[in-house]
């Protein structure tokens, strides 16, 4: 079955949504289909997104590439699906923490929320080697936008106590700069390979404070 793209209403951008030719249905396919990204990840991380190759993906998945393409158009629609499987995760996480706490309580969501992504820059690699390839082109990145949607749904409305009045539009663009915000210092958190776990950790403790402040500044502004 053929993935529906995206209108131009859910895009305003006008930019295509990049999706994968199909999706596996069959169990076989779908463990041929997850093989192929933990190859892409391994790719991205040692070769970089310049030297990532389909060639070398189908090598380190030990299928044809021919099979790559029955999913995958280009390397950009394959890093979108990476992008989308850490998305999806991210998303799983933020509704548990919300779940678990009072929406009031924005401050200790914010600080699960950035203890977690922490961890995962931290430990997997590939999550900000995505994050660096998904900025390539106009269309990866109106990808990564429509991907990273429900999330900032969920944040927008966890903050709707805190940004009292302001509307939906409003409180999107506040989770977004939020989102954006931390992966941007994240990303600077972990800039030397030999960044120490001491170095990391206050670095994300400065994060989590300059955030937190700047959102009283919003409650109380």
């Amino acid at each position: 079955m053929e993935p529906q793209k995206q209108d131009a209403a859910e895009n305003p951008a006008g930019t295509e949504i990049l999706v994968p030719r199909r999706r596996p249905a069959q169990q076989r396919s779908r463990e041929r289909f997850n093989r192929i990204l933990t190859a892409a990840r391994s790719v991205l991380v040692d070769l970089g997104f310049e030297s990532f190759t389909f060639d070398e993906v189908a090598k380190r998945a030990e299928v044809p590439i021919g099979t790559l393409y029955q999913f995958f158009a280009n390397k950009y629609v394959l890093i979108c699906e990476l992008d989308r499987v850490d998305n999806a995760e991210a998303v799983a996480e933020l509704k548990k923490f919300s779940d678990q706490v009072p929406a009031l309580q924005w401050p200790e969501i914010l600080d699960e929320f950035i203890e977690h992504l922490a961890r995962l820059w931290r430990e997997d690699p590939s999550r900000r080697a995505v994050w660096h390839a998904i900025q390539s082109t106009p269309a990866t990145r109106a990808t990564a936008a429509a991907t990273e949607k429900e999330m900032l749904e969920i944040i927008a409305e966890v903050m709707r106590p805190l940004a009292r009045g302001a509307s939906y539009e409003e409180r999107m663009s506040l989770a977004g700069l939020l989102v954006h915000t931390v992966s941007s210092l994240l990303n600077y958190a972990v800039r030397d390979v030999d960044t120490t776990d001491e170095a990391f950790a206050s670095i994300v403790e400065e994060i989590k404070r300059m955030l937190i402040s700047y959102l009283f500044s919003v409650a109380t502004g």
